[in-house]
């Protein structure tokens, strides 16, 4: 009967859900959570009062052990609001539309070590009205037979359309924008506050 290390029990362990040889199933402490997600302890206990989904247990003196479920979770809801961009309130309502479960992601699942950097999302760019098209010189007086010429094999493809956003994404578009707008009146509010005392 052999002895494993920590080292060696690290190694054995895949990448991902077991970095301290816990079984997949194991419930996990929020330091190990935390450690897992790259996301400080202090964020994990906030995203427990803004999202009622997650449940830890809680045993005594007030100590945290999360499921696999509610790592999931979690890894989902970082993955919105660091990778994606959504707001707290954007990814509160996810959970809602999709009953209390994260959307699944869209994006493919990485390797761990990964060689090349992943493309930025998709951004929704403004649509634009198509440009006039410039105007064409006057013909010129026709002159000796010159040869005609090279034609280029090479055929530029047009620019994609600007994607259409649905009237559902513009209304969310606009709560944000009128949350922002709200914000900015606090903040000039304070400000204010702050050089007047």
């Amino acid at each position: 009967m052999s002895i494993l290390t920590p080292q060696q029990t690290q190694a054995s362990a895949p990448e991902e859900g077991r970095r301290s040889g816990k079984s997949e199933a194991a419930f996990r402490t929020i330091s190990e959570v935390a450690e897992e997600l790259d996301v400080p302890q202090h964020v994990l206990r906030f995203w427990e009062s803004k999202f009622s989904q997650i449940r830890p247990l809680k045993r005594g003196g007030g100590r945290r052990y999360y499921r696999p479920e509610d790592i999931q979770l979690l890894r989902r809801i970082r993955e919105l609001l660091y990778e994606d961009r959504y707001t707290i309130k954007g990814v509160q309502k996810l959970l809602r539309e999709n009953g209390g479960k994260a959307p699944p992601s869209t994006k493919p699942r990485l390797a761990p070590l990964v060689a090349e950097p992943t493309p930025p999302a998709a951004t929704v760019a403004p649509q634009m009205p198509p440009q006039p098209a410039a105007p064409q010189p006057a013909p010129m007086e026709p002159q000796a037979e010159a040869a005609p010429a090279p034609v280029s094999p090479v055929i530029e493809p047009e620019p994609p359309a600007p994607p259409r956003l649905s009237e559902k994404k513009r209304q969310a578009l606009n709560g944000i924008l009128e949350e922002l707008l709200e914000l900015k009146k606090i903040l000039k509010k304070v400000q204010t506050e702050s050089c007047q005392g």
